[in-house]
């Protein structure tokens, strides 16, 4: 497996396109152009669209890329600052201070420079990424956390810094990658999207589809690959809850597989549909309509 350790080793989309195709990632050219350009003008990449179409698994396959390890922020309401950026590891702190007055530690001034000492310090995934060289920094649904969480992030995305009172300004010595992702339950504030590249990813076509069940799952045959796309692409065109994305085709026909299925038929895309759709709406539509007719076509 051929691997790059630095982004400038790369020498167009086509080329990073071809390594993320070994992670067995298929990038179209959009998308290969997007991250190509982040990785060269170190830009963060905010990627948005519908869930399952492969944003987080991007930020993976970069990771494995750059054999660099992928440091995930999991937004969600209530995200703050102690929790994206550091906190005080307040326990080893007090034994420190426990520890220094049974030893006869009679200086305040030094016993407050102690115990304020990097070595107390716990990192969280903002400041890791920054001190982590190489490194592919996720942050994942950004549109989960609240709107003032990105304000946290301004000064970490424009300068790739963080400050600690008690220390100082702790700043990278060369940026991490950062792949942001949104399924835009809200939108992302402008602020923020100026300091990034932007990409929208769509569900992929009929063609793109087929090629990467039968890049991931090597077990399935061209022919249920074919069937299993061709259902997924109904059902995103129905007026669904929740339509599937690549993710959900994945499960789905992993899970036809694990039950022996060389190929789809409607009785057993209604037996394995909990795979594919997860609101009972949708298993309803589905089935009421006839979207699995004709699958053997």
């Amino acid at each position: 497996m051929v691997r790059t350790t630095d982004a400038s080793d790369l020498g167009s989309p086509g080329e990073l396109a071809g390594l993320l195709d070994r992670q067995a990632y298929l990038a179209d050219e959009g998308l290969a152009t997007a991250a190509f350009l982040a990785l060269r003008m170190g830009r963060p990449l905010l990627l948005e669209g519908a869930a399952g179409v492969g944003k987080t698994e991007l930020a993976r396959a970069l990771a494995a890329v750059l054999d660099a390890p992928l440091i995930r922020l999991q937004c969600y309401e209530g995200l703050d600052g102690p929790q994206a950026l550091y906190d005080w590891d307040f326990a080893r702190q007090l034994l420190h201070l426990k520890a220094a007055e049974a030893g006869g530690a009679a200086d305040p001034a030094r016993l407050e420079t102690e115990v304020y000492d990097r070595r107390f310090l716990v990192a969280r995934p903002l400041l890791r990424a920054i001190e982590t060289w190489p490194s592919v920094l996720l942050i994942d649904e950004i549109d989960r956390a609240d709107v003032e969480f990105e304000a946290i992030l301004l000064e970490v995305l424009s300068d790739f810094a963080i400050s600690v009172p008690e220390l100082g300004t702790i700043r990278a010595e060369r940026p991490p990658v950062v792949v942001l992702t949104s399924n835009r339950t809200r939108e992302v504030h402008d602020a923020l999207k100026r300091r990034c590249l932007y990409h929208w990813l769509e569900h992929p076509s009929f063609d793109r589809e087929v090629a990467i069940l039968l890049r991931r799952l090597p077990a399935c045959s061209e022919t249920l690959a074919r069937q299993v796309a061709r259902a997924a692409g109904r059902l995103r065109g129905a007026e669904l809850v929740k339509p599937p994305g690549i993710a959900e085709t994945l499960d789905w026909t992993e899970a036809l597989l694990t039950l022996g299925a060389r190929d789809l038929d409607p009785a057993l895309a209604a037996a394995t549909l909990g795979a594919l759709l997860k609101h009972r709406e949708d298993h309803e539509a589905a089935l009421g309509n006839g979207l699995f007719d004709d699958l053997r076509r």
